[in-house]
């Protein structure tokens, strides 16, 4: 059963912009907000004792999606669910960008979980690629910001849902290019 909880968990996260856009714009669909807060309440449970930054960043994002599924329910406003994306990007830009000012970057530390002994090329590239995440954290954080500010459904749900992930995985993509091409070079 776990296992199955992660499945939905991870699939309504993703799904987050849409299940957002379809309780606002359907009342019939209200109650899909009170499933989001018992699936982000089990995911608290999951992460009750996680360690190290990365854990509790996700029990931080866990906590604020219960949160703002609650409070969106007792004030009857779907829209403080619109804020979810901003805080994401806020704690993510926080996680990456305080890994910064510490012996070994993020993104060097997930690289070391696969090659221990990376050389000093690589150690300067992993610190490139975490700055490149917190470029990206700010301008998605700003522009999912932004669409909060305007109010517009519509367009939140689009970047939200469709252009952010869209960019986040070109991202991905495109580093992964880049380490290959990197890694046949040497």
């Amino acid at each position: 059963m776990p296992a199955f909880l992660r499945l939905i968990n991870g699939l309504a996260l993703l799904a987050w912009p849409f299940l957002v856009w379809l309780a606002v714009t359907h009342p019939q669909w209200r109650g899909v907000i009170a499933v989001l807060a018992l699936l982000f309440g089990w995911r608290i449970w999951q992460l009750r004792h996680a360690q190290g930054a990365m854990g509790r960043v996700m029990l931080s994002l866990a906590l604020v999606g219960t949160l703002l599924c609650l409070a969106s329910m007792l004030l009857r406003s779907q829209h403080l669910l619109l804020w979810y994306p901003v805080v994401v990007n806020g704690l993510m830009l926080l996680l990456f960008g305080t890994s910064l000012w510490s012996p070994m970057p993020l993104v060097e530390r997930l690289a070391r979980l696969r090659e221990a002994d990376l050389p000093a090329r690589a150690v300067r590239y992993t610190r490139r690629v975490t700055q490149v995440w917190c470029g990206f954290f700010i301008f998605n954080g700003s522009v999912a910001l932004a669409t909060c500010l305007l109010n517009d459904l519509s367009l939140w749900t689009l970047w939200n849902g469709c252009i952010s992930y869209l960019l986040m995985g070109t991202l991905m993509g495109g580093e992964w290019l880049l380490r290959q091409r990197m890694r046949n070079k040497a």
